[in-house]
């Protein structure tokens, strides 16, 4: 049985920021089995949210109580909204296709458009509609965007790919509240009392793990399922995506991911796990984002404070791959339009740096 809050079937959700956002695919083209379902014999419960889970029990919003063998959780994630954000036509979040389709209306009206948060879905939000020739504004409250995790040398590689596109990128700036007329948005208004007029708003401040529902339920709730390294989070019950926040022995560190790679993966081992294989969930995170002509990629588990070096290729031209290590062991990478040595980096994930380079750059 799967149960679903939105009463589509299973789509790729990638896509809502780039393709379909474009108008380059349209929502059968992003649905994740184009033969269909008939053959899995799964009872759909399409549009209907789960409101509680007892021990092995999942009660719906309507009432209604389903006895189970097992239960995986991947109820993902919800966008955030800035404090005393109000309900405006044109003020939006994007998570969902009815999101996405909802945004992509406003915008083929015409701008302007204001991204808040230049993370990877305000970033390709930005960069989707000014591949429509629509003017951007892109508010970052950081220094630079995505600091905190690539540092400032490479966010300032992701500020000059924005504006070099023409999006008027602004950084260190904060949002007070929004202006409207009609219950529409009008503008967004900034701390410093300026307002920057906008036809769309779209804030994408980054998700918070959707667990609301579990209040109550027999499972450990902190920024996420906290579950064993199996994914296993109670007897019988398993988490995995956005949701899920483990031990990775293979990093030694807990984690809860929010991208694509770990959703396809987690959710393969998490129905391993309901099945009785009760290894380790070890993986590589593994990220990208297409930006303009440029497709960013990260591998591994890092951040702005480890080292970082530039291995191959240059940041000025855009075509680079980045090695973080920690103590002299290779953590992770980003690339620019470098897949080969990236691929290659994440096979070498663990291992003495200085080794790793030297293999990655004899290709």
């Amino acid at each position: 049985m799967l149960v679903g809050a939105e009463p589509h079937l299973p789509y790729d959700r990638p896509p809502l920021s780039k393709e379909l956002l474009a108008g380059a695919r349209e929502p059968d083209d992003i649905a994740l089995r184009a033969q269909g379902y008939d053959d899995l014999g799964i009872d759909w419960r399409l549009g209907r949210r789960a409101a509680s889970l007892d021990g092995l029990e999942l009660v719906l919003g309507d009432g209604e109580r389903i006895a189970c063998d097992g239960v995986i959780v991947a109820t993902g994630a919800e966008p955030r909204t800035l404090p005393g954000q109000p309900q405006l036509a044109g003020l939006l979040t994007l998570r969902t296709l009815d999101d996405a389709l909802a945004l992509r209306e406003l915008v083929t009206r015409g701008g302007p458009v204001v991204v808040v948060g230049a993370g990877f879905i305000g970033a390709e939000v930005a960069a989707t509609c000014r591949g429509r020739g629509i003017d951007v504004t892109l508010l970052e409250a950081l220094p630079a965007p995505m600091v905190r995790g690539l540092g400032t040398e490479l966010g300032g590689v992701l500020t000059e790919l924005h504006r070099s596109h023409g999006v008027d990128l602004r950084l260190g700036v904060q949002v007070n509240g929004f202006t409207e007329r009609d219950g529409a948005v009008t503008g967004v208004r900034l701390s410093d009392g300026s307002v920057l007029p906008a036809a769309v708003v779209l804030v994408a401040i980054g998700v918070a793990p959707a667990t609301d529902w579990l209040e109550g339920a027999d499972l450990v709730l902190e920024d996420g399922v906290v579950c064993d390294e199996s994914l296993l989070a109670a007897p019988g019950v398993v988490a995995a995506g956005d949701i899920a926040r483990w031990p990775n022995p293979r990093f030694d560190e807990t984690m809860r991911l929010e991208h694509w790679t770990n959703a396809t993966e987690s959710g393969v081992h998490a129905a391993r796990r309901l099945l009785g294989h009760v290894e380790p969930f070890t993986p590589i995170p593994f990220v990208w984002s297409d930006q303009y002509d440029v497709k960013i990629q990260t591998v591994g588990c890092f951040d702005a404070d480890d080292d970082m070096n530039v291995v191959d290729g240059s940041l000025g031209e855009r075509r680079f791959m980045a090695a973080f290590s920690r103590k002299g062991v290779l953590r992770g990478a980003v690339a620019c339009n470098r897949p080969r040595p990236l691929m290659l980096a994440r096979r070498l994930i663990g291992t003495d740096l200085d080794d790793a380079v030297a293999t990655i750059r004899a290709g």
